[in-house]
Order: structure tokens, then C-alpha cells, then sequence
């Protein structure tokens, strides 16, 4: 078992990013490829090796917590590796947790490819794992009508401003991968009081520059 790569990331795609430790480049599909920045310094991806007859695939992440999420959601049944991986793209370990400790499957169904009886699985399945410790930091609490994605803003969010964003820019043409390249470059740098007009002028300003 791989449990974590330590090395540069040499190349991103919309759905992986290459490491390359000591010569050796690992494909490794990731919630967020650009979240790892091609840029030549060391990075630690944290991965779980998924084997199966006619692949041998490897899945990392920024945190341990992504990593145990990742582990956790295979164990639900009707739950692979590709939807595992939607989950975390749609939003903070810790806000999918509180939200299956919380039961509330109206956060949970907002996730990509997770339906109705698939989030009650979550439920049932891990709300007692997570009460045990199940290594996500604890939340406040989690709105029955929150946007995941605004819930992955992190630390400084953009409170509801940016899904509006990201629907303007979507209907501009720009691709998933490239609205959220940029919402990596742009969100460190928000207050949480930016409207969604500011925040898609900010994004555009960022995309012509390429």
C-alpha cells in the first residue's frame, strides 16, 4: 500500500497530476489537480492505492483528512472511487462530516453523484465511525440549504457570492477545470463581503491573463 508520495509535481490535468519522486513519475487522480502547483518545490500527496482486476489506480490529496474521507466513503456500498472523489471536490472534509453526523441528507444530496438513499447510506454507514473520531475536525454546523461549494471556499469564503459566480462564468463558456484554477488563485485573497459581480470580474481578470 502506497499511503503517500513525497516528491515535485511535474505536470497537472484537468483530473491528475503527475509526481515525480526521484525520477519516477506516479499519475495520481486528485479532487483538485490545481490545487498542486507545478512549481518545482516539494510537495507531500497523501494516496490510497485502489487495485482492482484490470487496473491499479492512485488517488491523493492535499490533507490526511481528504485521505481518510476518501478511504471512509469506499466503504459505503454504491460508493467507487470516482464518486468518492465528486464528494471532495464538492466540498471540506469537515463540512461532509458534519453533515452525515448532523444527518442532514439535504447537504449531502447537493454533493456530485450522491442521491437520496446513497447520502442516507452515508448516514447510516459512518455517523457512528465519525462520532468515534474519525479524524475530521468538528464544524459548527452545516445550513440545510448550503452550497457545497461555497462551503469549500475555505478559510476567508465568499459566503453564497461565489456559486453565482461560478453558474456566470460557467454560462460565459469556461470550463469546470478552469473556473476552478482560478477560484485557487482568487480565494485567499477574499474578504467573504465580495458580491458575485466582483467575484466574476476578479475570476475574468485572472482567466485573460491565462
Amino acid at each position: 500500500m502506497i499511503d503517500y508520495l513525497r516528491g515535485t509535481v511535474a505536470h497537472v490535468e484537468e483530473e491528475w497530476i503527475v509526481v515525480d519522486v526521484a525520477g519516477v513519475g506516479y499519475r495520481v487522480f486528485t479532487p483538485n489537480p490545481y490545487a498542486f502547483a507545478a512549481s518545482g518545490e516539494p510537495v507531500t500527496v497523501y494516496t490510497h492505492h485502489y487495485v482492482r482486476e484490470d487496473a491499479a489506480l492512485l488517488f491523493g490529496f492535499a490533507t490526511r483528512e481528504e485521505q481518510r474521507l476518501f478511504r471512509a466513503l469506499l466503504e459505503v456500498s454504491g460508493i467507487g472511487p470516482k464518486v468518492a472523489l465528486g464528494v471532495l471536490q464538492g466540498a471540506r472534509p469537515e463540512a461532509i462530516a458534519a453533515a452525515i453526523r448532523q444527518e442532514n441528507v439535504a447537504f449531502l444530496t447537493k454533493l456530485p453523484g450522491i442521491g437520496r438513499k446513497t447520502a442516507q447510506r452515508m448516514i447510516l454507514d459512518l455517523k457512528d465511525k465519525l462520532d468515534r473520531g474519525g479524524g475530521f475536525s468538528p464544524a459548527s454546523g452545516v445550513p440545510g440549504d448550503a452550497i457545497p461549494e461555497a462551503a469549500a471556499a475555505g478559510g476567508q469564503g465568499a459566503g453564497t457570492a461565489w456559486p453565482e459566480a461560478r453558474e456566470a462564468l460557467a454560462a460565459l463558456g469556461y470550463t469546470t477545470a478552469e473556473i476552478d484554477r482560478v477560484w485557487q488563485e482568487i480565494c485567499g485573497t477574499l474578504t467573504g463581503e465580495e458580491t458575485a459581480d466582483a467575484l466574476v470580474k476578479r475570476a475574468l481578470s485572472r482567466l485573460f491573463r491565462g
